[in-house]
């Protein structure tokens, strides 16, 4: 783990940068999928992977990998302050500022990261037990981000997207 004061800030920074770079260019190629031109998209997913790469590497020179059960309550405290600070208070601004756009899109986070944190929470009741989650399908919203198991509802309670908006994982 590093203790320089310096270094560690250098590598905050970097493994911020790297991240935000790896999900722009993920999103990048899913436009540039979209639009006919696979090769560009295909050029983006390697690059984004390669930033994974550079922020995985930082994460582990940080000191952030710990053991699962670790892993799970860091998991399940940020999903708990997205969902009781800062979504809130982004939510209240972007209404306050009527950019309707921007409470759409934390409206959305908000809902899912409350299913997110409840996850993570019910997850590491199975590892205090030694077990692993039950195999269960899990399907995400890709309009919203709503996430449930097995079953996909008619229409995503959060935003309204119909069935085949949902992605299984």
């Amino acid at each position: 783990m590093v203790k320089r004061e310096m270094t560690r800030k250098f590598l905050e920074d970097a493994f911020c940068g790297e991240s935000k770079a790896h999900m722009k260019y993920s999103i990048y190629a899913e436009d540039a999928e979209a639009q006919g031109k696979e090769n560009l998209a295909r050029l983006w997913r390697a690059i984004a992977y390669a930033e994974f790469v550079h922020a995985r590497n930082h994460f582990k020179a940080l000191g952030y990998l710990g053991a699962i059960d670790a892993n799970l309550e860091d998991s399940a405290a940020g999903e708990h302050f997205e969902v009781e600070e800062m979504y809130p208070v982004y939510k209240n601004s972007s209404e306050f500022q009527e950019e309707k756009e921007a409470v759409r899109s934390a409206h959305f986070a908000l809902e899912a990261e409350k299913i997110h944190e409840k996850m993570y929470r019910e997850a590491k009741e199975y590892l205090e037990k030694n077990e692993d989650l039950e195999d269960k399908k899990i399907f995400i919203c890709e309009i919203c981000g709503y996430t449930t198991f097995d079953e996909v509802p008619d229409k995503c309670p959060v935003c309204g997207a119909s069935k085949e908006k949902f992605k299984e994982f």
